[in-house]
């Protein structure tokens, strides 16, 4: 009588997977992790994504009807209320003054949960001012958040730590700052985890996430309604020309920024440095997003049976729109920034429209917003607003 060999991980992984590519089912007692991690079916499961709601394969011919559907699928996704109507009811701290314009917090309701303290600046002069929503990025750094944009005038300890991070990645600028010389109210608010609300721990970030999804609610969707809401807020200040609002961000802070012109039609354009990808190119082996615990910020369960990443942005067509990566960075793979790039130029190109949209790679650079990019964006800020 034989005795069979136990099978060891290697090869049950891989026999596994060559059932799968010989077009099999995995067994239940055959099903394994890998990768890091992902399921060793992953390979089904991309080839299972067409993102049949895609400008261009959906049914919907019509832009603005297609528009109002995608939108509609994303809204649908986020899970958190469509409609808060809670009021802002901003209370405005004192004002200090800075070189051209001036700073002061502001704490405001961006939801009926929580009350959420932000930093305001507004050039000297009469205005109505164009503005900046100004979306800090993740960084796995928690003390410091709006202050990553915005110089901390009000606390000395986290001014320090926002020089670091300033160091490390704009080329020692406050960007908000910067904003606010060259004319633009600028308002950047923490995100839940990060400044005044939290710090959050690295690795209670999946935690968190879990924890909203079982009140019903998500992580990732309370972010992207509270961005959305708090470009409803820049709108309704008297100093600021509400047709002449822009989204801002570098790394996260993109994929907010993209999000919300997709979201807000108080969003008029967006800059977007370092975020956008298409999402098949992105789940690989090695690839940052499969760590885990950061990824359930932009995580929308069940959203790309429907649409990716640069289908979702596509919402915001044909408002100008502006894409930056970094050839060398390692977070985005070369060839889910191109497949991203052709999605949203065929978009654009569709609405008559390509002018409106900015496509850069810079090939010597990796994940970062250092200034030559941001004299770049602050040039076509100045054109498009």
């Amino acid at each position: 009588m034989s005795v069979r060999e136990p099978v060891g991980r290697r090869a049950f992984v891989v026999g596994t997977g060559a059932a799968l590519l010989a077009g099999g089912a995995a067994t239940g007692a055959e099903a394994a992790v890998v990768d890091g991690p992902l399921p060793d079916f992953h390979p089904a499961l991309k080839d299972a994504l067409t993102f049949p709601l895609a400008w261009g394969t959906s049914p919907i011919r019509d832009f603005r009807a297609w528009r109002r559907a995608a939108r509609a699928q994303v809204e649908e996704a986020l899970i958190v209320d469509r409609e808060d109507a809670t009021p802002y009811a901003p209370e405005f701290g004192e004002r200090t003054e800075a070189d051209g314009y001036t700073r002061q917090l502001v704490t405001l309701s961006l939801t009926r949960h929580e009350r959420v303290r932000a930093a305001l600046l507004t050039p000297h002069g009469p205005g109505p001012f164009p503005a900046v929503l100004l979306l800090h990025d993740h960084g796995a750094r928690f003390d410091i958040g709006k202050e990553k944009l915005v110089r901390p005038w009000y606390d000395a300890t986290r001014l320090a730590s926002a020089r670091a991070w300033t160091e490390k990645y704009f080329s020692g600028r406050f960007v908000g700052d910067e904003l606010a010389r060259r004319g633009y109210v600028v308002l950047a608010a923490d995100a839940l985890g990060w400044g005044d609300r939290g710090p959050l721990a690295y690795d209670q970030q999946q935690a968190l996430a879990g924890n909203f999804y079982h009140l019903g609610s998500s992580l990732a969707g309370l972010m992207a309604r509270e961005d959305a809401r708090a470009a409803g807020f820049l709108a309704r200040l008297d100093r600021v020309d509400r047709r002449r609002i822009a989204a801002v961000g570098f790394s996260m802070g993109a994929f907010r920024a993209w999000q919300t012109a997709a979201l807000s039609d108080d969003v008029a354009a967006a800059a977007a440095v370092c975020w956008m990808t298409g999402l098949k190119e992105m789940m690989v082996p090695g690839n940052n997003t499969l760590r885990g615990q950061s990824a359930y910020y932009m995580l929308h369960p069940g959203l790309p049976r429907h649409l990716d990443f640069p289908d979702v942005a596509s919402i915001a067509a044909p408002r100008p729109m502006l894409f930056f990566n970094g050839g060398l960075d390692p977070l985005f793979p070369a060839d889910g920034v191109r497949v991203a790039h052709d999605k949203l130029r065929a978009v654009w190109r569709s609405r008559h429209a390509e002018r409106r949209l900015h496509l850069r790679t810079w090939p010597d650079l990796g994940h970062v917003f250092v200034d030559r990019m941001q004299d770049e964006v602050f040039g076509w800020l100045d054109r498009v607003l």
